[in-house]
């Protein structure tokens, strides 16, 4: 059950910037740890947790409450957090601190004609991604017309590992940086199929570079399958993946291999040369 934290109510407990808080940790002189926490602190929330209180915001930061009230305030006077006076929840205005980079990328106006013919051909939801560390960030994504289980849209993060756009992008990784993720990633079991084995991930990876292209069989969540293949060429990205999701129910494994991985590729290739045509190469 979700708890209430109101931000008035006590004495103010120490921060672990002040006296009585945990003395601090030997610091680069050109990090800011407070623009760090500010930002944890709206890395918070998310599709689940849309609405925290303050004593969640500090758990999910492993902030003091002073510390996470604090913040939360300062976002809530820039405009960035509403807040009810027991639960927050994020403000439009944070999609700023995104436009910025989206605004400027090419690949996904040069892509979006071929992902919305995509999908018209295949009738299933087609998206685009590239890897953030640990992660894929979608940048670019047609739904199709059915409801999907999994919420995703522009700017929605996954992790690579379980994802068949992940596998794309790890497989393009040069050896050093594959082995520096492999060496510290966490590899969850978010599915009874999720491949957490380090050695078998490997091997996976090593497969996709070799045959173009990265199937996941309801690893990321139950009853989703995807199949995703590289787009090469873009200069304000590097190597993105352009991946097909579609219902268990409705698409086999096999109808994935022959069926949608020729129109993915097809689709990929496509992308790629107009990225060349217009010099983002």
């Amino acid at each position: 059950m979700r708890t209430s934290g109101r931000i008035a109510n006590g004495p103010p407990e120490p921060d672990r910037d002040e006296p009585g808080g945990e003395p601090p940790a030997a610091r680069n002189s050109d990090f800011v740890q407070s623009l760090d926490r500010g930002l944890a602190v709206i890395r918070a929330f998310g599709p689940d947790r849309e609405r925290l209180s303050l004593s969640e915001v500090a758990r999910a930061t492993n902030l003091t409450r002073a510390a996470a009230r604090r913040f939360l305030l300062t976002l809530v006077k820039l405009g960035y957090v509403r807040s009810d006076g027991r639960e927050f929840s994020l403000r439009p205005r944070v999609l700023e601190l995104g436009y910025a980079y989206l605004s400027g990328l090419t690949l996904p106006d040069v892509a979006a004609p071929h992902l919305e013919e995509l999908v018209a051909r295949l009738h299933e939801s087609s998206s685009i991604s590239i890897l953030d560390g640990h992660h894929v960030v979608y940048v670019a994504r047609v739904p199709t017309k059915r409801i999907m289980t999994v919420a995703i849209s522009v700017g929605t993060r996954f992790p690579a590992y379980a994802t068949s756009m992940g596998r794309v992008l790890l497989a393009a990784l040069p050896p050093d940086a594959l082995e520096q993720y492999l060496a510290e990633a966490v590899l969850e079991p978010l599915t009874a199929n999720t491949v957490t084995d380090v050695g078998r991930l490997r091997e996976i990876l090593a497969e996709v570079a070799a045959q173009g292209y990265a199937i996941v069989d309801q690893e990321l969540e139950e009853g989703l399958r995807a199949v995703a293949a590289p787009i090469r060429g873009a200069q304000d990205t590097g190597t993105a993946a352009i991946n097909i999701s579609a219902h268990a129910s409705r698409v086999s494994v096999e109808s994935l291999r022959t069926d949608i991985v020729p129109a993915l590729l097809e689709t990929a290739a496509q992308i790629e040369a107009d990225l060349a045509a217009q010099g983002t190469g």
